[in-house]
Parts: C-alpha cells; sequence; structure tokens
C-alpha cells in the first residue's frame, strides 16, 4: 500500500508521487492511473544503461531520456569512461521531487560535475539539436506499444528512430526501455541499427521487462557520411 505525497496536473495529464507505507524511503511514480517506476529495485533501469555502455567503445558522452526515480543516472556515472550525461526529463515534478523526497536517491549524482538535467521533450530536443552522443538511453515510456502519452509514439516509428540513430556517434548505442517485447519495434529498430539485442529482465509476476540495445554501424556510416561530403 501507498500513500500519496503529491499529485499534479501536467500538459500530459495527471501525475502522482506516492510513498510506500512500509518504508518511509520507498516511493513510486504514477501517471494517469498508469504505474511507471517506484525505487525499490532499479534492476531494469540500471541495466538499460549497464547493457548499453557495455556494447559501446569510448562512451564518453552519454543521453539518458527520462530521469524517472534516479537509478539510470546512477549507473551512468558508475562507469569511469563517461564524462557527461546529459538528462532530459519532460517533467519540472519529477526534478522537484528528486529535490525534495528523493534526495537520498540522486542527490549525489545530480550534484556530479559530470551531470546536465534538462527539462525538456527529448524527442524536440533531438529533432532541434544536431550533437551527437556515444549512447543514448531512452526511459520515457513503459514501452514501444504503451506510452505515456500518444505523442511519444513517434520516438519509436520510423522517423524516429532514423532520428536517434543520425543522434548516435559511429558505432553508438541506442538503449530502450520497455515492460514487454514488441516484435515491430524490433523490425524498426533493424533497419536503422547493425546489431540489435533484445535482453529479458525478470520481473516478480507477468510477463519480463525488456531492454533494446541497438548499435549504430561504424563502416556503414562512414561510407555514408563520405559519400555526401
Amino acid at each position: 500500500m501507498a500513500i500519496t505525497v503529491e499529485r499534479v496536473t501536467t500538459p500530459r495529464g495527471e501525475l502522482v508521487l506516492r510513498r510506500c507505507v512500509d518504508s518511509a524511503e520507498h516511493f513510486e511514480v504514477i501517471s494517469n492511473g498508469v504505474f511507471l517506476m517506484d525505487t525499490r529495485n532499479g534492476e531494469s533501469e540500471r541495466l538499460l544503461v549497464r547493457a548499453a555502455l557495455a556494447l559501446a567503445a569510448s562512451p564518453r558522452n552519454v543521453l539518458v531520456g527520462g530521469l524517472g526515480v534516479g537509478f539510470s543516472l546512477l549507473e551512468a556515472l558508475a562507469d569511469e569512461r563517461v564524462e557527461r550525461v546529459v538528462v532530459v526529463e519532460i517533467e519540472p515534478a519529477i526534478l522537484r521531487w528528486h529535490e525534495q523526497h528523493l534526495r537520498h536517491i540522486s542527490a549525489e549524482a545530480r550534484s556530479d560535475r559530470r551531470t546536465e538535467i534538462v527539462i525538456a521533450d527529448v524527442a524536440t530536443m533531438l529533432r532541434d539539436s544536431d550533437e551527437q552522443y556515444d549512447v543514448i538511453c531512452l526511459d520515457v515510456d513503459n514501452g514501444p506499444s504503451w506510452t505515456v502519452t500518444e505523442a511519444n509514439a513517434g520516438l519509436y516509428g520510423n522517423d524516429g528512430t532514423a532520428l536517434i540513430a543520425s543522434r548516435l556517434t559511429p558505432g553508438g548505442v541506442l538503449s530502450v526501455w520497455s515492460a514487454a517485447r514488441s516484435a515491430s519495434y524490433e523490425q524498426v529498430l533493424s533497419q536503422h541499427f547493425g546489431q540489435v539485442n533484445v535482453i529479458d529482465v525478470p520481473v516478480p509476476r507477468g510477463e519480463p521487462d525488456v531492454v533494446f540495445t541497438a548499435t549504430r554501424p561504424v563502416a556503414q556510416t562512414q561510407g555514408r557520411d563520405s559519400d555526401s561530403s
């Protein structure tokens, strides 16, 4: 059971922070009545980042879409090769909750010199800037087939995936968290990336969570860039 700490109305609907009654340190976030995340484990959120970093040859510059409860940021900073982590969070309330209620999880990570937190829509940010990253980790929905808002669906389509691929350096890695497998999304990824993997993350009940990883080809990208020059 959990009690409501705060309820806010955003342009994307209702967002609720709840505290678990059996522990003052555990919280969960609900969006429009749908469970998004909690602070109890974070294994799949950490794996989202860890799997991508393991595939990247030199992950100096990392983009994390979604601050969540902070586990993804913590995992990125744990890798000594990482020089910069840009966290893009669309909801100002999430950042405020970190400052007020989730400090025990993220305060040190948020104050790390390598951390930059940007309040923005990650899709808009990717469209409006041509900056490239060595790793992009997305945890902004419950998956390609279960988006928090209808607008997010574009991230997982052909155009959105092509955009993300273009924002990765040659050999760069995309990872995406999902509450379930999606054969159609795997197919989209395979059209834009050289290597696509699907990692199952067991959960106490129901189907496993999933982390998709996709690597941008090095040779193919270099050839395409040289042809356009």
